[in-house]
């Protein structure tokens, strides 16, 4: 049975759920379940599955992921205590398959899930499209799935129904100069940076741009970010220089301490910016253009798929493939036939 190893992602996410919500979980012989739902999804090959393998302490070979996959981890918070419980979605396809949004999202899971989102720092020219086109989908699925639940709240009034509330209030204290600036997602949200192996040998002012950008973004929508090599065994303490890994918790950087966009060669009164946001993307598409995410769906059969054999269905699949096949010659044979005839 997979376990979520200390001091991992899953740990801190979870951690960082139950604080917010204040506990929760279902009761087992009078201790407390917790069970937390997290949906990871992000670039196309951008290492998801090698570092979900790594959280859960799995020793495997990473696999290409095939459209949505689920797993989950246990955890033991000590001797004879039950378990703690990770549901974890896996979304492939980078943007391709951004639909399958709706499955990990529903009422059931709302209350307790995490959103991570891996961008693929190697590959800048299509990070910001792939952060904009997953956080759009997952955001839309989120505001339904509320706009569902406060409909069934008001059919049931004495029905309890708990959903996070999607407000600044749920990160940053009172005092924080933010407040009234972000827009908060719906849920929990992580957003990592990997390959930083790669984007270390970038040209420095092209790594700030980058770096810089997923500071803003990362605090307009109120989640936590990493960009760093060490992504499961991190040090609890908060880094925001660019020019090193980042690790900045939900809620402690600032817009006053990020600064305007970086734009050396970019002429910021010549564009025409609807608000924040749209001035950072249209400064960071100057500097690195985006490539289309629009990225073709892979049809690949998963009957085909080695990493899914199974010698007696494959068996039996193949039969069956054989006896559809001589059929469709049959058929095509008396077609043949019937027109020559007339």
């Amino acid at each position: 049975m997979p376990k979520l190893s200390s001091d991992t992602l899953w740990e801190l996410a979870a951690a960082e759920v139950q604080s917010r919500e204040g506990g929760g979980g279902e009761e087992d012989g009078g201790e407390t379940v917790s069970e937390r739902s997290v949906f990871l999804m992000g670039s196309k090959a951008g290492g998801k599955t090698s570092i979900l393998l790594r959280c859960l302490d799995r020793d495997e070979p990473s696999k290409p992921t095939l459209a949505l996959e689920y797993t989950f981890g246990r955890r033991a918070r000590g001797h004879n205590t039950p378990k703690d419980i990770a549901h974890i979605w896996e979304l492939g396809g980078g943007t391709s398959l951004s639909d399958l949004v709706q499955i990990p999202i529903t009422p059931a899971s709302i209350r307790s899930l995490s959103v991570i989102l891996i961008l693929d720092l190697s590959k800048p020219n299509a990070l910001w499209g792939t952060m904009e086109k997953l956080l759009q989908a997952a955001q839309a699925q989120l505001e339904k799935v509320f706009s569902q639940t406060q409909q069934a709240k008001k059919s049931k009034p004495g029905a309890k129904h708990q959903t996070p509330a999607p407000s600044a209030a749920r990160v940053l204290p009172k005092d924080h100069p933010d407040r009234e600036l972000i827009s908060p997602f719906p849920v929990p949200l992580l957003i990592i940076g990997s390959k930083y192996d790669v984007f270390q040998e970038f040209d420095s002012d092209k790594k700030k741009v980058v770096s810089k950008t997923l500071r803003f973004i990362a605090h307009y929508y109120a989640a936590s970010l990493i960009v760093s090599v060490v992504l499961l065994y991190m040090q609890k303490t908060v880094s925001i220089d660019t020019n090193k890994p980042l690790i900045i918790p939900a809620g402690s950087d600032t817009f006053s301490q990020i600064g305007s966009p970086p734009s050396a060669d970019v002429d910021i009164t010549s564009l025409h910016a609807k608000n924040p946001k749209d001035l950072w993307k249209k400064v960071y598409e100057r500097v690195f253009p985006q490539e289309s995410t629009s990225e073709q769906r892979e049809l690949k059969d998963p009957a085909k798929d080695p990493q899914y054999s199974e010698l007696q269905i494959d068996a039996m699949r193949a039969q069956k493939d054989q006896v559809t096949h001589l059929h469709q010659l049959h058929t095509v044979n008396t077609l043949a036939k019937f027109i020559v005839h007339f």
